[in-house]
């Protein structure tokens, strides 16, 4: 049976508030630590959320003020999340105008393309703490079934890198981040973990 589409507004609930457990997670000193993209740190890869939706959302004629996420991540991620979430509450009839997207519907915009980066960054910024992560076999099929009809013009985007090879057995989350450009056996300490070991 196909579970029930969330709203955009619950399904940004739903994925922030598991990014915002990773955020609360980490330490002073973990922010710092090598995330499975390539150049990125775990700071980065929370800074890559607030800033680029933030700058998106001018499109639908928002303006929210700049966070410092290097002063403090965790206070701007938490303003963040608030920001959006208060968005995707009272969209209020705005729609965002993308040279890209062409025009939609605030919400919709958000629901499209800002959360589900939040559910993919998830495994970014959980691997870059040293845990496995678990974004749902069932969601990783539907998205990469989704994303592989358009493997050329997401690409050429240069939004993500070449697809690693994984195994012909692998799961539907190592191949949706391996169809992402990253490597499903990525460890911050450099192993290479191969069948969980």
């Amino acid at each position: 049976m196909t579970p029930t589409p969330k709203s955009a507004a619950r399904q940004h609930a739903d994925d922030a508030a598991r990014f915002t457990e990773l955020v609360e997670s980490v330490s002073a000193a973990d922010w710092t630590r090598p995330s499975p993209v390539a150049e990125w740190t775990a700071l980065d890869v929370v800074k890559h959320l607030v800033e680029w939706s933030r700058g998106f959302l001018t499109g639908a004629g928002i303006e929210l003020p700049p966070l410092d996420v290097e002063a403090d991540p965790v206070a701007a991620w938490k303003r963040h999340v608030a920001d959006i979430q208060a968005i995707l509450d009272d969209p209020a009839g705005r729609v965002l105008r993308n040279p890209h997207i062409g025009d939609k519907p605030v919400d919709e915009a958000i629901d499209q393309f800002y959360t589900p980066d939040i559910w993919m960054h998830s495994w970014d910024l959980a691997k870059a703490l040293g845990r496995e992560p678990d974004l749902g076999q069932e969601r990783c099929r539907a998205a990469l079934a989704g994303m592989e009809p358009m493997e050329q013009m997401l690409r050429d985007s240069g939004q993500f890198g070449p697809a690693v090879p994984v195994a012909d057995g692998a799961s539907a989350q190592d191949r949706l981040m391996a169809f992402l450009g990253r490597d499903p056996a990525w460890r911050p300490d450099g192993r290479v973990v191969v069948d969980g070991r």
